[in-house]
């Protein structure tokens, strides 16, 4: 008789009924996360928790390395989690690359007993069997390999187990085709974007109420044609908007065109926006298709509405309301199937009422607006907005980085005039100034030496004791008055300041402080 090993304080049996019951809460896993990693790591949740199927691990294959490498794995954490994204299997080289060269399913009975087995994990149950499916990608070639442990030895299920497994691996195959950038681009289209998988609503970092509010409209929205009006300040992410929108939208497999209504005079508009035929008008030496054409199934962003001309704006009214167009010097109309999408940083309204914006093409535009908060609104979203672009500038620069509680709270301090892209550029700055990873108070200067808004003291208190240190002063008035305390010496002022000579030098050239005093 076997001796079955222990899993929790029960063993449960795996039948037909709980087979059922994972697919279904897989499939709704599918449906509801939109990034990923989160969904791949709630499908091997699902198979541990329902399945019974434990340690579930997804290899994706690398072309350019020509490697399987972890992309998700359940039941571990901390440092050891880490250490798998190190971890890479070559074709044909153990159980994994076995599967991916050979393109199906392999189990092995007992992990013991098969020398394939390599083991590079070492989290695996060497009395019970392992699985290993293929994941299936494009062109017949598997994208990657799903393995997972029965948590009990039932070699009479094996062949069930494995057939479920491969039905998973199905599954898996949707999300991970649908996240795969296109290998290549028409010719005519070089402004619709490349990358698609970095535009889903999980680059919306925030959890306060506005931003919520933002997503769950945001949500909605993308499901339909509806035009849509993004309003907000400089620097509030109106564009990466723009493309969460697009890319989780029907038309996401349609160009996406961008366009910025202020960036050309208006006798350049029109040829831009619609075309012009050969032999138009100087210069025009080939038929040229203009922005609406190259996005006709898809969606065209209009940026910077709210600085466009009378003319500009009367023309585009019309095809808005017609669908149709003519190339600058043809007589043939063209109709043209394109979701709007504009952005603005100006109060249309007011324009409207200054005859600055045409009111009729505002009711056009504004039929579902969509107003992003200022950063200065929601100063609490800095908590994970931080850490998320100390990531993205980490990706950038090939390094790990890592920002301090104690540099957050003090980004939290500050108004943020330039919103998430003044955040961002402050954070790219701090991290050219350390070379340990870590971004810490001592590294974050603020755009013309501003003070943070809702810390500034008037005054500064030159106490015999080191109090003042504690207290929420302003960052230029903190080094000069380590500097008076110090008589002006760097060193002392930098160990006074907890910072290094390099650093505190670089404080006094950016803040200009003028180190001949007496």
């Amino acid at each position: 008789m076997i001796q079955l090993p222990t899993v929790g304080p029960v063993i449960r049996r795996f039948d037909m009924s709980a087979q059922f019951t994972a697919l279904y809460r897989i499939s709704v896993a599918l449906s509801q996360e939109s990034n990923t990693g989160r969904a791949l790591a709630a499908i091997l949740e699902v198979l541990h928790d329902h399945a019974f199927m434990q340690y579930g691990m997804v290899c994706l294959f690398d072309k350019e390395r020509n490697a399987l490498f972890v992309e998700s794995l359940h039941g571990i954490d901390g440092e050891r989690k880490k250490e798998t994204r190190h971890v890479r299997y070559r074709m044909g080289e153990g159980v994994i690359g076995a599967v991916m060269s050979q393109r199906q399913a392999l189990v092995l009975p007992r992990i013991s007993d098969d020398q394939r087995f390599l083991d590079r994990l070492n989290i695996y149950d060497y009395s019970l069997p392992l699985i290993g499916v293929p994941i299936p990608g494009a062109d017949n070639q598997p994208s990657g390999v799903l393995v997972a442990q029965p948590m009990a030895l039932h070699e009479d299920r094996l062949t069930a187990s494995t057939r479920f497994l491969e039905m998973v691996a199905n599954l898996i195959s949707q999300p991970l085709r649908s996240a795969t950038p296109p290998e290549s681009l028409p010719a005519q289209t070089p402004v619709r974007c490349s990358v698609p998988r970095q535009f889903g609503f999980e680059q919306m970092v925030g959890k306060s109420q506005a931003m919520r509010q933002t997503m769950d409209i945001l949500r909605q929205v993308s499901k339909w044609d509806t035009t849509v009006l993004v309003r907000g300040e400089s620097g509030t992410g109106k564009e990466l908007i723009a493309n969460a929108i697009h890319y989780n939208s029907p038309r996401a497999a349609a160009p996406f065109v961008k366009f910025n209504c202020a960036a050309l005079p208006d006798n350049l508009l029109e040829s831009e926006l619609f075309g012009h035929e050969k032999g138009a008008f100087t210069g025009a030496i080939r038929t040229r298709k203009g922005r609406f054409e190259l996005a006709d199934g898809g969606t065209l962003f209009l940026d910077e509405i709210g600085e466009s001309s009378a003319s500009f704006q009367a023309k585009l009214l019309r095809i808005l309301q017609e669908g149709e167009m003519e190339r600058v010097g043809g007589d043939t109309t063209l109709k043209v199937d394109v979701r709007i999408i504009a952005a603005t940083n100006r109060n249309l309204e007011e324009e409207v009422r200054a005859g600055n914006f045409r009111e009729d093409l505002y009711y056009r535009l504004n039929v579902m607006p969509v107003s992003l908060p200022a950063l200065r609104e929601r100063l609490d979203d800095i908590a994970d907005l931080a850490p998320f672009l100390v990531k993205k500038i980490a990706l950038r620069q090939g390094r790990e980085l890592r920002i301090s509680d104690g540099a957050v709270r003090l980004l939290m301090t500050y108004s943020w005039p330039g919103n998430v892209r003044e955040l961002e550029n402050c954070l790219e700055r701090a991290s050219v100034m350390t070379d340990e990873g870590l971004i810490d108070r001592d590294v974050i200067l603020f755009n013309h030496h501003e003070s943070p808004a809702l810390s500034v003291k008037p005054g500064l208190p030159l106490a015999t004791d080191e109090s003042w240190l504690d207290q929420e002063l302003d960052e230029r008035q903190r080094v000069i008055a380590a500097l008076e305390k110090t008589g002006w010496v760097q060193a002392k002022a930098a160990r006074l300041l907890g910072m290094t000579p390099r650093q505190i030098a670089y404080r006094i050239q950016i803040m200009d402080i003028n180190m001949h005093r007496i």
